[in-house]
């Protein structure tokens, strides 16, 4: 059988990481470097501010930039996208009894939820886990949410950048030092275009690396000071479509099973959300993890199945689509967080280290949280008589969020995510009794492993997916035109993967991919040829987990989501 990590990219973290190049005249000096202007990042950005605010003499000794958030889209939120419920419990501790709070762009607080399981035809509603109780919780637009706290940054003095993409980790004598940005105005065999404009060494004295999922440059720095936890990272991917609807809908909806299959050998673990998002919008997404093995297995596919299911479909009749997204997320919790959380010159933040509750369906206010507490590791690095160059100075980040409910939140769970690869009736009886005694039982400790170490086998399962009709189910192309792309056709490709390799993991290529970037080519035998639409990609970071590697375009490039 074949397994994707049989077939790794093209790709080593070397490139990801270097020394300064450009003359020191040259580059740009900024206090605190934080790459990535979601929540993480922008909670970052708002906690130094205010700091700062209340000790000028440390925001006097940063310099003219005393903190720049790079952000890789649009603007900010031009590549968020979440369910989302959110926790409100990291935005208050961020801003306290600030009167920030009263603008937060919060949509519905949680009145009522419904968890279902679902069959072929049927729906049968279950008591709501006590993981996925929402009580107190609001459902947001994270992309609304991200512009909201940039507008929040900004205002606490930070420089954001749009439209930069960070390439490379600057490491110099054993320390980040900043980041690289990317070049702009390549052609697509990397020449020089009239508009050119060549990236710049952005040298910082703290840079926190709240990228995200999938981060470039986290996944570098992990494996360049040796920080990766005993586990391997794990991945879900989520499809999402927003809807204008008839009718409104008064509750949020957990569904389970059909269309994923309950059997161990496909390690089919998932579900879908329907939040409603004012009085005319609801949003509905399907999330699967990247862990299955039948290569025909397309979310994309499988979200436009559900919306045949006469539960979803009475949510959306007489409706209209006006948004689609797509992203992946980390799922491995506990088990799969890095050994630190800082390495020399670097603090590591949110998604882009897995701070992710899985069975609560949550990680915005970890991440929120996980960026305050960097921001208060790094000022403390920074007061006079300190530096962040000296060995452990930014260790209190990890006493921080070692005792943080962070911690706490994660470990208690830290064994459910990976119970679910014994199938789904094992893994809901062995998750009911961790929900019970708080992941006390069993008393030992889950493995995971890579989602690219899995085999694939294909069954056929493709032929069950409902034709698009335009109204109700959609193909893929028309998907990512609503998700407002961005990306230049011209541009070099950023996806690494082997171009020849066996028939069923192309297959799996071309069906993973929510956007269609990945077509069958020339082949003969069991072996073919992939081409590579690279322009389609809204970079969710799928093809990262399963064989391949997602790199950084052009600056600006990508989804311009604005209600996901």
């Amino acid at each position: 059988m074949t397994r994707p990590a049989d077939y790794p990219p093209p790709f080593t973290a070397a490139e990801a990481l270097g020394p300064p190049t450009d003359p020191p005249d040259e580059r740009i000096d900024v206090g605190v470097l934080v790459v990535g202007a979601g929540p993480a990042g922008l909670a970052c950005a708002i906690r130094l501010g205010q700091l700062l605010e209340q000790e000028p003499e440390v925001r006097e000794r940063l310099g003219e930039v005393p903190v720049a958030v790079l952000e890789k889209g649009k603007q900010p939120g031009s590549h968020l996208l979440s369910g989302a419920v959110v926790n409100p419990r990291g935005l208050r501790r961020l801003f306290r009894a600030r009167p920030e709070l009263d603008s937060l762009p919060l949509l519905n607080h949680v009145d009522g939820e419904a968890v279902y399981f679902l069959t072929g035809g049927g729906s049968l509603r279950i008591p709501t886990p006590p993981t996925m109780k929402n009580e107190g919780n609001y459902v947001v637009s994270l992309s609304q949410l991200g512009r909201w706290l940039a507008e929040r940054a900004e205002e606490a003095g930070a420089m954001i950048l749009p439209e930069t993409a960070a390439t490379k980790l600057l490491v110099q004598d054993g320390r980040v030092v900043g980041a690289r940005t990317g070049d702009k105005g390549r052609g697509r065999e990397g020449e020089e275009l009239a508009n050119f404009e060549p990236g710049a060494d952005l040298v910082s004295r703290v840079t926190v690396l709240a990228e995200g999922t999938q981060g470039h440059l986290t996944g570098a720095a992990l494996d360049r000071f040796g920080l990766n936890g005993e586990n391997p990272q794990v991945w879900a991917l989520g499809v999402k479509e927003v809807w204008r609807v008839a009718r409104p809908l008064d509750r949020v909806i957990h569904t389970m099973g059909w269309p994923l299959r309950g059997g161990a050998r496909y390690r089919e673990f998932g579900g879908s959300f329907i939040y409603p998002m004012g009085e005319d919008l609801v949003t509905l997404g399907l999330v699967v993890g990247l862990d299955y093995r039948d290569a025909e297995l397309s979310v994309h596919d499988l979200l436009q199945e559900l919306k045949t299911h006469p539960l979803v479909r009475d949510i959306l009749q007489g409706g209209e689509r006006l948004e689609w997204g797509a992203k992946t997320i980390p799922e491995g919790g506990f088990l799969a967080l890095p050994q630190r959380l800082h390495a020399p010159g670097l603090l590591l933040c949110g998604d882009g280290v897995g701070m992710v509750n899985v069975p609560a369906l949550k990680g915005i206010h970890y991440a929120i949280e996980s960026g305050r507490l960097a921001a208060e590791a790094a000022f403390d690095a920074l007061r006079p008589g300190r530096t962040p160059a000296t060995p452990g100075a930014l260790a209190g980040y990890d006493d921080a969020v070692r005792s943080s409910f962070i911690w706490r939140d994660l470990e208690q769970v830290r064994n459910m995510r990976p119970a679910f690869g014994r199938g789904f009736w094992v893994g809901g009886a062995l998750a009911g009794m961790m929900t019970a005694t708080r992941g006390k039982l069993p008393p030992l400790t889950f493995r995971t492993e890579r989602d690219s170490e899995h085999e694939l086998f294909a069954t056929g399962r493709a032929e069950r997916y409902p034709a698009p009709d335009g109204k109700l189910t959609f193909d893929k192309l028309s998907s990512v035109f609503l998700s407002g792309n961005k990306t230049r056709d011209d541009q070099p490709n950023h996806i690494r993967i082997q171009r020849d390799v066996p028939r069923e993991l192309a297959q799996m290529w071309v069906r993973m991919c929510p956007a269609q970037v990945y077509e069958l080519g020339a082949g003969s035998g069991d072996g073919v040829h992939v081409e590579v639409n690279a322009s389609n990609c809204v970079q969710c970071g799928a093809i990262t987990a399963k064989g391949g590697r997602l790199t950084p375009p052009e600056g600006g490039s990508g989804p311009e989501y604005t209600r996901t």
